[in-house]
């Protein structure tokens, strides 16, 4: 369970952005690419021209950073655009909560991005400056999810060029919100498969695999409801660089949210429905076993008492309550035909009550 509370912290006294990596998250290769947008052309950039010229004069620069970036990286770039290092702390230690802040001219957002790795959901974490010049925008995680955006702004999108940076913004959380979608989808498969195997054979695994979906869907939860509350804010404060043209865009990421967040609770009613499931489909298979039990023992109650009486063999020759069938000739297969009889008048008497 410590891996859903997962965080990196800096080091106690340590001045900020500079606190030590946690040996479990080391800094790394770490890819940084810059484009300048300007006239509806999307111009790539040498990274460390990027950084010397800083803001540009027109359009808007976007940078990007694939990987957890050391300390030198990140004291470069707040050199450059002027970036608070209380910020620039939040990028390095990973498994911040997600989070809206403003300093001076430009916005800083914290969001996850799930990921399936294997059968468990691992978070990426996407820290994003935003500027009316600059776009800043760190992923941790080890493949670059944006290529489609920059797609977009090489071909006919004027989006980009009317709106400029904060629709950069806009479409870069676009994106990591809407990566929850294909993951609820493989987690909605897995709990529909757990559901037909609860009914068909509920043993020990299953319910372990259960249990593993709920712990998935509490990371889950865990990161998309602040992500809910940020975009909320966003659209709430309405402060520079999301001004009133980028709001059509806000709402309709803040209804990706919501919709995330009905097909998260819905799942995780599910999960729990299924535990409930579970326990009843074992307490039915131990109820049908007992009630076997019991039948069988029931069946035998009486012959037990036959065998009983018939092995005591009280016989004397003069006394009325000797016991005559025992020199009966045929006393021993008539005896088990009685026998017989009353263990098929039970069973008869069992079908007919619906007790088998």
């Amino acid at each position: 369970m410590t891996r859903l509370f997962e965080k990196t912290y800096p080091q106690p006294g340590t001045a900020p952005g500079h606190g030590a990596h946690s040996p479990e998250h080391p800094a790394g290769e770490v890819r940084l690419e810059a484009w300048r947008y300007h006239n509806e052309q999307l111009e790539p950039l040498d990274p460390q021209q990027a950084l010397a010229e800083g803001e540009p004069e027109s359009g808007f620069v976007w940078l990007h950073l694939q990987g957890c970036p050391g300390p030198e990286q990140l004291h470069a770039l707040g050199e450059a655009f002027g970036l608070h290092p209380l910020a620039l702390e939040d990028v390095r230690h990973r498994g911040q909560r997600p989070k809206l802040d403003y300093f001076g001219e430009h916005a800083v957002i914290i969001l996850n991005q799930p990921q399936l790795d294997g059968d468990s959901v691992r978070l990426d974490q996407f820290n994003l400056f935003v500027n009316p010049r600059f776009v800043i925008s760190v992923h941790s995680g080890e493949t670059d999810p944006f290529e489609p955006i920059r797609q977009r702004m090489r071909g006919t999108n004027r989006n980009f060029n009317r709106l400029g940076a904060p629709y950069l913004a806009y479409a870069l959380m676009d994106v990591v919100v809407d990566q929850a979608f294909p993951l609820l989808e493989e987690l909605g498969d897995r709990i529909e498969a757990l559901e037909e195997r609860v009914l068909s054979q509920p043993d020990h695994d299953t319910l372990g695999r259960i249990h593993a979906v709920r712990r998935e869907l509490l990371v889950l939860r865990r990161q998309l409801w602040p992500t809910r509350d940020v975009i909320t804010r966003l659209m709430r404060d309405d402060q520079d660089p999301f001004g009133p043209e980028i709001m059509p865009w806000l709402r309709d990421v803040h209804d990706h949210t919501i919709q995330i967040m009905d097909l998260l609770e819905s799942y995780r009613d599910m999960a729990s429905s299924l535990i409930e499931a579970y326990l009843s489909a074992v307490n039915q298979r131990s109820n049908d076993v007992i009630r076997v039990l019991t039948i069988i023992a029931t069946i035998f109650i009486p012959l037990t008492f036959i065998v009983g009486i018939y092995g005591m063999n009280f016989d004397h020759p003069e006394s009325p309550w000797s016991m005559p069938e025992l020199y009966t000739y045929y006393g021993y297969p008539i005896l088990l035909g009685i026998m017989f009889a009353i263990v098929l008048g039970m069973l008869y008497l069992f079908r007919r009550r619906r007790w088998l």
